[in-house]
């Protein structure tokens, strides 16, 4: 009887996700210094459009903007969740997926979520791992793969400073002795500082970025929930960035109201630090743009109480009208539901063409939350010193597109 109607509710959830709304807006309007932001759209039942996981077939790639060209790196790899490269050019990658959290989500919404998580591949065992991979000869395809550390907890964002290589894991900074060229570290790693973790873990990835003169990580933590659901006290040192003292482990919260920050980088011009986060879900195909901005130290982003400055989310009882009217506004908006994670800025080198330099690449996964699909590609925001990070004051044969339209080459 418990699987007819456990059969019953994924079929009634298939059906009311086909007749919920669409959106009214091309993607792009969601895009730019100055989005287009509507009325929330708020439904009994969310829309749900799920992308397939699946690769790509047997002699495609994905598109690449003029110019650029696309190249399979490495095959096979187990959930691979991010990159950093090592100054000798060896890529290291973070081959992770979440950890046991037993409380998230928990009921009917719950195991609606993990059906459709499962359906985009989602639900499978972390491989715990960060593998290297080495491209001796220079063609763009890595020709060696080791295994480079084991032993972790869901790990995610890697950064190098000096011989300390630092991992987030979903619940711990670690930090581990590295020596140049090697293939793997076998010693035993130190625990710098504990990370929000816990039974919910909703956002469990953790990102991390080193200050210029390396004495300084910044940690970026996701929220509990959605829109506040599980209560306040769930979301203590979430939603923001912490900034760790490597030497004494000594942390606090460098800014806050950033629902799930990912990609970090320092941009070249400003020297700031700019930050990728993915909004909150379930106010239609149209809201919440993610976005990309300047953090600001103590500066407060909104979330959960208001988005994208002081729109305020009705949702989040009891209102704090006192947090709404410090909320900043973002620099430059990505898109609804875009789930942009990587950030990465391009500082020059002869690699790519004069106009990527100083402007950020970001990495969009997708989201399940709006129809037609939005994400999944590569966008660039060309640079401009004076407003820190937008688009060109005039069009070029580099960017003829309109200002607030950032460059694009599509991934999906």
């Amino acid at each position: 009887m418990r699987c007819a109607c456990l059969m019953t509710l994924a079929a009634l959830t298939t059906a009311l996700g086909a007749c919920t709304e669409s959106a009214r807006l091309p993607g792009e309007a969601g895009m730019g210094p100055k989005p287009t932001l509507p009325t929330p759209d708020k439904r009994l039942i969310p829309t749900l459009h799920i992308a397939d996981a699946k690769g790509w077939p047997a002699g495609t790639t994905p598109t690449p903007a003029s110019g650029l060209a696309v190249t399979a790196f490495a095959r096979g790899l187990d959930h691979p969740r991010w990159i950093y490269v090592l100054p000798n050019g060896d890529v290291l990658v973070a081959e992770t997926n979440a950890p046991p959290k037993p409380d998230d989500s928990k009921g009917i919404r719950g195991w609606v979520q993990g059906k459709a998580m499962k359906r985009a591949g989602s639900v499978t065992p972390s491989a715990n791992r960060i593998t290297l991979l080495r491209d001796t000869d220079g063609d763009g395809v890595a020709e060696t793969r080791t295994v480079f550390l084991t032993g972790l907890h869901s790990p995610f964002g890697m950064v190098l400073v000096g011989n300390d290589f630092y991992v987030a894991d979903s619940d711990a900074l670690l930090r581990f002795h590295y020596s140049e060229g090697a293939t793997a570290i076998t010693g035993p790693g130190v625990r710098i500082a504990d990370l929000p973790a816990g039974q919910i873990n909703h956002h469990w990835t953790k990102n991390v970025i080193a200050s210029p003169d390396g004495k300084t990580l910044y940690v970026t933590v996701g929220s509990n929930s959605n829109a506040a659901e599980n209560g306040m006290p769930a979301e203590d040192r979430r939603a923001g960035i912490l900034e760790i003292d490597p030497a004494t482990g000594a942390s606090r919260v460098f800014a806050s109201g950033l629902r799930n920050p990912n990609g970090m980088g320092w941009q070249p011009q400003s020297k700031a630090l700019w930050v990728a986060v993915n909004e909150r879900d379930e106010l239609g195909s149209d809201l919440v743009p993610d976005y990309m901005t300047a953090v600001k130290e103590g500066g407060f982003y909104g979330w959960p109480y208001s988005w994208y400055g002081n729109h305020v989310d009705s949702r989040v009882v009891p209102p704090r009208p006192d947090m709404v009217g410090k909320a900043i506004v973002p620099d430059y908006a990505l898109g609804a539901h875009t789930a942009s994670l990587g950030l990465a800025f391009y500082a020059g080198g002869g690699v790519l063409p004069s106009h990527y330099v100083n402007g950020a690449f970001i990495g969009q996964h997708g989201s399940w939350n709006r129809r037609p699909f939005s994400g999944y590609k590569v966008v660039f925001v060309p640079s401009r010193m004076d407003v820190h990070l937008a688009c060109p004051k005039t069009s070029s044969p580099a960017s003829s597109a309109p200002r607030e339209k950032p460059m694009a080459a599509r991934l999906a």
